[in-house]
Order: C-alpha cells, then structure tokens, then sequence
C-alpha cells in the first residue's frame, strides 16, 4: 500500500514540474518576443486596455498623417497662386510704365501704337496667368468653384470680361486651408464695391484741350453701374468781357433719364476751367479744359483688370493727338493703380494662407509627438525591464531544469543494497 502510494507522490511531482519547466518556458518566451519586438503590448489579450489606448493613438496618427497630406496639396495650390499673383503684379506695373511712356508729348500716333502692341502682348500674358492651373489642372483662381478657364474674354457685349464661377473664398479650418484663391476678388470690379469707371472724350481738335480728372468715388453705396454721357451746348460768351458760359446735360444712357441742364456761370475764356460734375450718383470727378459746342464725354463702368487694361490700349492706339492721349493715359493710370490695390491684397491673403498653413502643420507635429507619446506609454517595452526580467526568468528556467534532472536521477533501488 504503501509503494502505491509512493508512485502517486512521485508522478504528481514528475507533473507539476514538467508543468512547471513549461511555464517558466512560455514566459521565457515570451519575455523574448517582447524584447525582440520592443513592444510590452503584442496582442490585445495582453494587455486589453493598453491595447485599445494604443489603436485609439494610431488612429488619431493616421487621420494627421491624412490631413497633412490634404494640407500640403493645399499649400501647393496657394504657392502657385501667390507665384501667379507675383507675375500679374509683374505683368501690370510693366504695362503702367508703358501707358506713362505713352503720355509723352513726343510721341507720334504711329509711336502710340507700336506701344499699344506691346500693351496688348501684355493683357494677354496676364490673362493666361489669371487662368493658371495647379498640377492637378485645377484652376487657381477658382474661388468657390468655377470652369476650367475662370476668367472669359474679351466679349463682345456687356460687361466685356466675366468671371465663369462662384466668388468668395473657401473658409479656413483648424487642420485645413482653401485650395484655390478669389480670382474674382483679385481681378474684377464691382461697382458698388470699387465704384471704377473710365470717362472717354470725343475728338478735340489740335490747339484746344479737354481732359477729366480720374473719377472718384464719392459714396459707393450710390454708384449705380449704368453709363453716363455728359454733353455741352450753349458754350458762347458769358455776361462780362473776357468771359464765356457753357451748358451741359447729363444723360443716363443706360436708363435714358436726361438731367437739367447744369449751367457753367461765366469764367475766363483764355484760360482753361475746371468744371466740377457732382450730378452723376456716387461719383465725382472734373471736366478741365475748354468746352466747345457738342463736346461729349462718356462714362463706363469698367467690369475688370482687364477691361481697364483693353480701355487703355484703345485709347492710346487711337488717340489722334496729345488731347487724346493724357485722357486715356490719366484714365487708365488712375484704374490700373485700384486693380493692383485688389491684387496686392489677394497676394498678402495667399501669404497670410501660407503662414497659417505652417502654423497648422506645427500644431500638428506637436499633437503627434503627445500622441505617440500616448502609444509609446501604452504598448512599449521597458527595455531595461524587459532585459532584466528576461534574464531573471531564464535564470530561474536554467535552475529549475537543473533541479528537475538532479530529482529525476533519485530512486529507491539506488539505497537498497
């Protein structure tokens, strides 16, 4: 009974060690693939909690590192629209110099219109640069949406130049910027926002001078966008020796609405006169020179850069004589100065556009730093833990196998003689 017993002891021990000795194994193990890893967390029934922590930071890695790619197609599209931007400011403050060039009273009509050629060369240039596309053939002026050429033109109707898409400008958010800037902000007028116009003189014979000032707006909420003709009749002598008088009506001739006539009291006759037109809503500019019978002076509104940029080149291609060309080149001086306005600010916009891109992707790095920060604490190993519970346990398994072979030598039959 007693031997029975015995047998029973010592299969019970021979089981417990060996399930002991593959313990100890497993853990050695595992502790090894830990290492090798460099990872605490392998798989989730390791550590569930730590595991899910983890998948939550790789997530949230994963959708900046998917943000940041939006971002940088973005900021592409702004550096070539800010680059764009540059060339037309290029390409106008050359035409500018031109148009000045143009003014000067030793010109011929054939020197004007060798300019006004290298003038149009010019408004085309800036308009293939208005249509520009990024490299994913998007147009970079498109604002909220347009046709694959924003800007179209010249039209033979009214206005000349359109913008072939929605205005305004995508808004910014936390992790994102727009793709594409306002080219209707950029390159065209409106008139209740810009109130530009541009006043053409008829014909004025060689030896009298007629010119206007630049048209200014006086209350923006006023300008109407129609056209305006003034025209001067009744010019004769004025009531004292020296002195003449004109008469001029002011004519709608958008509406047709014809104004009462506005009478010019006697001023010098051989000197010119300024005449000042508060009669048109919105607007105000001067009439400087000496008015004849039948002088007719127009005023249109002008629907873009480009527009005031055409008015330029007829009027300096077809001005007869000097009368002719201070008008188109005091004109058009005056309109091209409030279009590079526009263009400037749409400039420092896409300037401002890529600065706040950088600050996005600052922010950014920042938050992925915390956040595999977050997945390093919770899935990592602590190497020199890791190396010295490694070597903790492998000396334990090393032990228990040598004490598994020194017990499992041991018999009766070796005590018995």
């Amino acid at each position: 009974m007693s031997n029975s017993i015995y047998r029973l002891g010592t299969a019970n021990m021979y089981d417990n060690a060996l399930r002991n000795l593959g313990a100890r194994q497993t853990n050695l193990s595992n502790l090894q693939e830990n290492l090798t890893s460099g990872k605490r967390v392998v798989r989730a029934s390791d550590d569930p909690v730590s595991a899910a922590q983890a998948e939550r930071a790789l997530n949230r890695l994963a959708r900046i590192q998917t943000e940041q790619r939006a971002l940088e197609t973005q900021r592409n599209a702004i550096v070539q629209g800010e680059s764009s931007l540059g060339d037309a400011v290029d390409l106008v403050q050359r035409f500018r110099e031109l148009v000045v060039s143009a003014g000067d009273a030793a010109m011929t009509p054939n020197d004007r219109v060798t300019v006004a050629n290298q003038l149009q060369g010019l408004r085309e240039q800036l308009l293939e640069v208005a249509n520009r596309k990024d490299t994913n053939g998007i147009p970079l002026m498109s604002a909220l949406g347009s046709a694959l050429a924003p800007f179209l033109g010249p039209l033979s109707g009214s206005p000349d130049y359109s913008f072939q898409g929605l205005p305004g400008q995508t808004a910014s958010t936390g992790v994102t910027v727009p793709g594409a800037l306002d080219g209707d902000s950029a390159f065209m007028f409106d008139p209740n926002r810009d109130g530009v116009y541009t006043a053409g003189v008829s014909a004025i014979p060689v030896g009298r001078q007629l010119t206007t000032t630049a048209i200014t707006p006086a209350n923006l909420a006023l300008v109407t966008g129609d056209n305006y003709s003034i025209t001067f009749s009744a010019v004769g002598p004025g009531a004292t020796t020296g002195t003449s008088t004109a008469t001029y009506t002011i004519t709608n001739t958008t509406t047709g609405a014809v104004s009462a006539p506005v009478v010019v009291p006697d001023y010098p006759t051989d000197k010119p006169v300024t005449i000042s037109v508060p009669g048109i809503p919105g607007l105000t500019f001067d009439i400087k020179g000496n008015p004849a019978n039948g002088d007719t002076i127009t005023l249109q509104p002008s629907a873009s850069m480009f527009s005031t940029l055409d008015s330029a080149i007829s009027g300096i291609r077809n001005s007869s004589n000097n009368n002719a060309a201070i008008q188109a080149v005091g004109q058009a001086l005056a309109n091209i100065d409030i279009g590079l306005e526009r263009v400037h600010n749409m400039r420092s916009y896409a300037g401002e556009l890529l600065n706040r891109a950088d600050r996005i992707t600052g922010d950014q790095e920042k938050r992925s730093i915390q956040l595999e920060g977050d997945r390093s604490r919770a899935e990592d190993l602590d190497m020199i833990k890791g190396i010295s519970d490694f070597q903790n346990q492998q000396v334990g398994y090393e032990a228990a196998l040598k004490s598994y072979a020194q017990v499992q030598k041991l018999s009766l039959f070796n005590f018995i003689s």
